[in-house]
């Protein structure tokens, strides 16, 4: 007697292949290792802090949170035009300031009549109007591991021209401003 292959109120259950368990395991650790990785690389060679002032405007504001990689300047050390991150004469009990450099060691650096001269050229790094020279009205020359920094918006800026802060020494600088992280005036993105 031939079997009734009608209807049947059993399932079919479908099998689990071990290839696909195996690949979602991949997948997951991959995706763990990658978070693990970025959370050790942060600690080992970056480091995070808040931008003071209205100093870097346009580009950063006060409040918004800066990632500062510290291990760029352990293989090189600071170009004109990088943005850092430092403490004035290696004060601890001060914020963190962030400014661009405009001139390093051997560099002479002047502002007259509100523009900044680097080696007897205009600086292209600043382009507001400078009002207060401070220490750079008369014609300075940085030392083998000085670093001139003022901020783009120098209006408002406590920097390099200061008697207080002055030269920014190399040792001083705790490395460079990379990544601005979202806040109320700009969007995260990488600080040029």
């Amino acid at each position: 007697m031939p079997h009734n292959k009608g209807l049947s109120f059993y399932k079919r259950r479908k099998k689990i292949s071990p290839l696909a368990v195996r690949e979602f395991f991949v997948v997951v650790f991959g995706m763990v290792a990658a978070v693990f990785i970025a959370v050790v690389l942060t600690f080992f060679f970056g480091t995070y802090t808040n931008m003071v002032g209205a100093s870097m405007e346009p580009d950063l504001y006060n409040g918004q949170r800066v990632y500062v990689n510290r291990f760029s300047y352990t293989l090189s050390t600071p170009k004109v035009g990088d943005v850092v991150v430092f403490l004035p004469n290696g004060n601890t009990n001060t914020h963190y300031y962030v400014k661009r450099v405009v001139a390093g060691p051997g560099d002479t650096v002047l502002i007259q009549n509100g523009v900044l001269y680097v080696n007897g050229l205009e600086s292209p790094w600043v382009k507001m109007k400078i009002l207060d020279p401070g220490i750079a009205g008369t014609e300075l020359t940085m030392e083998l591991g000085q670093y001139f920094c003022i901020g783009d918006n120098p209006g408002s800026s406590e920097d390099s021209r200061s008697a207080n802060i002055g030269p920014i020494r190399e040792q001083d600088i705790i490395g460079e401003a990379w990544l601005r992280l979202g806040g109320d005036q700009g969007g995260a993105g990488l600080i040029h």
